[in-house]
């Protein structure tokens, strides 16, 4: 049977240029943002804020799609 549990949203609040903000991701997603920002040395905050920078959509979009294109990178 598949596992689905990464499916679930969990909302999540970060700060971006002294704002804070919620940001509602799948659970999977948030677990690759942790790992990438560990591997880079950034804190979440810092990764989500360069995201943010270079986004043209929405930043909820814009996480999902990095974390996508770093998985692919990866293969």
């Amino acid at each position: 049977m598949l596992n689905l549990d990464d499916a679930k949203l969990e909302k999540h609040s970060v700060t971006i240029a002294g704002h804070r903000t919620s940001i509602s991701l799948e659970k999977g997603f948030w677990r690759h943002l942790r790992r990438l920002a560990k591997e880079q040395d950034l804190s979440m905050n810092e990764l989500v804020r360069l995201i943010d920078e270079a986004r043209t959509g929405s930043l909820s979009g814009a996480l999902r799609a990095f974390v996508l294109q770093s998985l692919e990178k990866a293969q």
